[in-house]
């Protein structure tokens, strides 16, 4: 009987990384793990009417039989709006000259359901939102005589006071009526835009792990848009890279021969792993079932309920209809990979079904430990991780 495909003294290294990739989420362990891992535009129309800013419809709340050990401190759907601690929005506006402008308009919209509020700038051109809950907004200002203004997208958390720089208006000959309108495919896009840039020690991708508890599920053009952004990420093609340099090295899988044709044999079927588990682990199949295929941080608990959290993750995720619910996508993205290796690795290298299965369920295995180091270590040795939370948290 074969052994596992294993490029050996290597192992120990190139654990840790493929425990930061998703592609440890779907490849073979016979074979070395590879690393891999906005608003619309303003329109006008002449009017002289408060706008209202259009609202979203409620995120789905999760199901009565919610993974136990989930953080209700971190979900806006366990904690209600008075229970979340306040806090205060405030500003000034001017005029291009600097002057204080009395009577602005003054209205803040949240990307959750929660109503616009709006008041009048006072005498000093200041304005103040009090007992206002955490989460992601914008401001908007409307004034006679000037043109409209619009902030980007900002972040109050628990109990900020929060004090927006000075407020400048322009002039403007004509009244416009300022629309701010977000969908969930829009905040969706911009929580993977936030998660693109995380990274472990600033260079190994860690694409799949949201610190955002209730992140809004992604489209299934935004998980394909995940997958081929770790795919082509430079740390995707170095790691199987140096993996196929020790295979040659050692002969490992000798069935390919050696010279520059053996090296990038070992080199394809290394980034083949990953590719083919990333595509279908992270991509298809979480569009097929319905399923969000990243992991979806804690912080917050003793150690053991959040280790048994990290753990069970490799065999329970969140759906789109933001329900728990037995993570298909990860368990056959795990055996169908393992399978498929077999079409492009030495015939003395594949043993048949009882190595796929073995490999399988090592993959499932590594998940679990992936998820641990996710939920303990991760998060210090990254970059590029959100300063303030996202609403939810």
């Amino acid at each position: 009987m074969h052994d596992l495909r294993n490029p050996g003294p290597l192992l120990l290294t190139t654990l840790l990384f493929s425990m930061l990739s998703p592609y440890a989420h779907a490849q073979t362990l016979s074979r070395q793990s590879n690393l891999t891992s906005p608003s619309r535009p303003i329109t006008s129309t002449p009017t002289t009417t408060i706008p209202q800013i259009a609202t979203l419809a409620p995120l789905p709340a999760p199901p009565d039989d919610e993974l136990p050990e989930a953080p209700e401190q971190q979900s806006a759907n366990f904690i209600s709006s008075d229970q979340q601690p306040a806090g205060s929005i405030s500003g000034t506006v001017l005029d291009p000259s600097g002057a204080q402008v009395e009577g602005a308009l003054v209205s803040i919209q949240f990307l959750d359901s929660r109503p616009q509020r709006t008041l009048s700038t006072d005498a000093t051109g200041s304005f103040s939102f009090t007992a206002v809950n955490p989460g992601t907004f914008k401001v908007a200002v409307i004034s006679a005589g000037f043109a409209n203004w619009v902030s980007p997208s900002l972040v109050l958390q628990k109990g900020q006071l929060y004090e927006l720089p000075n407020i400048s208006l322009q002039m403007s000959s004509a009244m416009t009526n300022v629309d701010v309108n977000f969908t969930r495919h829009d905040i969706a896009e911009e929580q993977v835009s936030l998660e693109e840039k995380q990274r472990v020690l600033g260079v190994f991708p860690n694409f799949y792990v949201s610190y955002n508890w209730d992140a809004v599920p992604l489209s299934s053009g935004q998980k394909f848009r995940l997958a081929w952004r770790t795919a082509y990420d430079p740390v995707s093609f170095a790691i199987p890279a140096i993996i196929a340099g020790t295979e040659q090295s050692q002969d490992t899988f000798s069935g390919y021969g050696q010279g520059t044709a053996g090296y990038f044999k070992r080199f394809g079927a290394s980034y083949g792993d990953g590719f083919i588990g990333n595509i279908l682990g992270n991509a298809i199949l979480p569009s097929v079932f319905h399923q969000d295929p990243r992991y979806f941080y804690k912080g917050t608990g003793t150690i053991r309920s959040r280790a048994l959290y990290a753990m069970s993750t490799a065999f329970i995720c969140k759906g789109d209809n933001g329900h728990w619910q037995p993570n298909y996508s990860f368990i056959l993205g795990n055996f169908a990979s393992a399978g498929i290796s077999n079409l492009y690795y030495p015939s003395s290298d594949r043993n048949g079904a009882g190595l796929t299965i073995r490999n399988g369920l090592i993959d499932t295995a590594s998940g679990a430990a992936s998820s641990l180091i996710q939920e303990f270590l991760v998060k210090k040795l990254s970059r590029g991780i959100p300063k303030t939370p996202l609403p939810g948290k």
